[in-house]
């Protein structure tokens, strides 16, 4: 039903009888011919071709006049169903249809009211706005006066509602027509407007700023009018939240720093939706600063902000464009002096907005940037920011955040030591890392340091060779006591091994056997066998003896070895300089016997 229609806001309803017409016809013509038209419509069922009929009758319906001096007759109009079949038949005719304007509408919509059809009534006002007319006042007053007659009195109050609509959407086209005058100045403009009867009023902001807002210049000629013409009546707060939202845009930025500066001197707010959109629209073309002033200007109500717009505009400013870090204090500053507390887990939010673009390096400056905004960080933070910068390989950086933030008092613990250690281990600056183990070393001790010296002993190896890293490692054993992890150990063993460093490799085990780690001799067996000397052998044997005891697992490894390579001089050699013990043992015999059986068989092979 329009009826439902009309209250939910009503549409644009224009065009009003024309004052002046000229009779087409003389009354008594008209009369006569109504009769001849209230007698074709009277029958429910018109006759198949009523236009010839009208046309005998002397009647042009192709004339704007015709169809309402019709209906105005009293002979047709008293006829309503007849006057009614007769207008629809009139709005399906082609010929009808294009000549029925505002007034011809009018009329029948009077008619309707007079007769109490409310069905009729709306469904004509309907089509009427499709057309783009409006009720006139006649009309108006007339369909009021028969709607409160009949006692519709919901009718009356809707009819009302689209009358006044009709009225302010009539009163905002004209102001648009000036607005969008072609060749005129905004003086003349503004001179136009204040010569027109039009009343300011907040329904006219609203729907003049619904059709201009997409052109700022505009909406500013019209927003300097209302300033200058608006009453006591008008609620300024709306006002100039459309204006906020029309202006906060890059090409008329001054115009809308000078509308908030007017709100704050008027004490005005700012409603959330018009702050939310302009935020978004400042981020967007990378205007942050004027974010920034925008917010702070919102925290003056801090009961229109929510903890996520302060995490939103942080997060934006750290990522968007420059890092700016006065912006980063001054967000923190403004939401600080609001009453809010800064949560820990902000700052946990702008680390992974800076891991998103690649800023982690910064982590450091934009937490002490957050301090100077009035954020208290704990450890816990300070250790996040050095993380961080570990993580982005910014460890100059790190290292003098580090040494800064513990002169300050706080303990980070030996776990971001390690960290740091690491990272420096992975890259060039190796001596770098055995630095930091150092000041580790004598800020927390030899705990928990394992992590940190195997990265160490590995980069050492990688840029310095393992004689290097073996001297590191032995230095950190026997002279800061640290206890190596039982794979730094075997690390190192390989690649002393495998460089041919087999004193420095007998040391190492030698350094395990002290912490208790089971003697690591994998990487000895195979070279020993295929190119090792009986020294080399000694030098392993010794290295893994056990109180003085030789170990008898490796004597047997090694002699297996040595077989399997055909060394058998070598294991010979070995054998003679053996401790009785190890001769005399069934395991060791055994394969000596084994040997002994097989080289005739071997011999027989080879002559055969």
């Amino acid at each position: 039903m329009l009826r439902a229609a009309l209250t939910s806001g009503g549409g644009r309803l224009t065009a009003l009888f024309p004052r002046h017409h000229a009779r087409l016809l003389s009354t008594t013509t008209t009369s006569s011919s109504s009769s001849t038209i209230a007698a074709l419509f009277s029958d429910p069922t018109p006759p198949s071709d009523p236009a010839a009929a009208i046309q005998s009758a002397g009647f042009d319906l192709s004339q704007p006049n015709t169809v309402p001096e019709l209906l105005g007759d009293p002979v047709l109009s008293g006829n309503y169903p007849a006057a009614s079949r007769f207008f629809s038949w009139a709005a399906s005719d082609p010929a009808a249809k294009a000549a029925l304007n505002s007034r011809s509408f009018n009329s029948m919509l009077q008619l309707a009211a007079a007769h109490g059809d409310a069905d009729r009534f709306w469904s004509l006002v309907a089509s009427m706005r499709s057309r783009g007319y409006g009720i006139s006042k006649p009309a108006f007053l007339a369909a009021s006066e028969s709607f409160r007659s009949k006692d519709m009195g919901r009718d009356a109050e809707l009819l009302q509602e689209a009358f006044a609509a009709h009225g302010r959407n009539a009163a905002a086209a004209e102001v648009c027509k000036v607005l969008r005058a072609p060749g005129k100045d905004d003086s003349s403009k503004l001179a136009m407007l204040s010569e027109s009867s039009v009343e300011v009023t907040d329904e006219l902001v609203a729907l003049v700023v619904e059709k201009v807002g997409q052109f700022p210049h505009q909406a500013m000629v019209f927003f300097r009018w209302v300033e200058q013409s608006a009453g006591a009546g008008i609620s300024w707060g709306k006002v100039y939240n459309a204006m906020a939202r029309v202006l906060g845009r890059e090409d008329c930025i001054e115009e809308f720093r000078e509308v908030i500066r007017k709100m704050r001197s008027k004490g005005l707010e700012m409603d959330r939706d018009v702050y939310v959109t302009v935020t978004d629209r400042f981020l967007n073309r990378k205007m942050v600063e004027d974010a920034v002033d925008l917010f702070r200007f919102m925290t003056s109500r801090p009961e229109k902000l929510l903890t996520d717009d302060f995490i939103f505009l942080l997060k934006k400013v750290v990522v968007t464009g420059d890092l700016d870090l006065k912006l980063v204090a001054k967000v923190l500053r403004y939401y600080h002096h609001a009453g809010y507390e800064v949560k820990d887990s902000a700052f946990d939010s702008v680390i992974k907005s800076l891991r998103s673009v690649g800023r982690l390096g910064e982590s450091g400056r934009v937490l002490k940037a957050m301090q100077e905004g009035g954020f208290q960080p704990d450890g816990a933070d300070h250790e996040k920011a050095v993380v961080a910068m570990c993580d982005a390989a910014n460890l100059e950086e790190a290292r003098n955040y580090l040494t800064d933030v513990e002169e300050s008092g706080h303990k980070l613990g030996p776990k971001i030591w390690s960290c740091l250690v690491q990272k420096y281990s992975l890259g060039d600056n190796v001596d770098t890392a055995v630095s930091c183990f150092h000041e580790m070393l004598e800020k927390y001790g030899n705990e928990d340091v394992g992590s940190a010296l195997e990265a160490l002993v590995s980069g050492l190896h990688r840029k310095k060779g393992s004689k290097e890293a073996f001297k590191v490692l032995k230095n950190m054993v026997t002279e800061k006591s640290v206890v190596p992890w039982q794979t730094t150990y075997k690390y190192l063993i390989h690649k002393l091994v495998r460089q041919g460093h087999q004193k420095e490799a007998f040391e190492v085990l030698g350094l395990m056997k002290s912490h208790g780690y089971p003697p690591f001799v994998d990487p000895f067996i195979p070279h020993i066998s295929k190119s090792g000397t009986v020294d080399d052998a000694i030098g392993l044997l010794n290295a893994t003896s056990s109180r003085g005891l030789p170990s008898r697992i490796v004597y047997v490894r090694l002699f297996q070895a040595l077989f399997k390579e055909e060394r058998h001089e070598v294991a010979q050699q070995l054998l003679s300089q053996s401790p009785a013990g190890i001769q005399n043992h069934a395991d060791v015999r055994d394969i000596f016997n084994r040997m002994k059986l097989e080289e005739p068989a071997a011999a027989a092979l080879a002559d055969g």
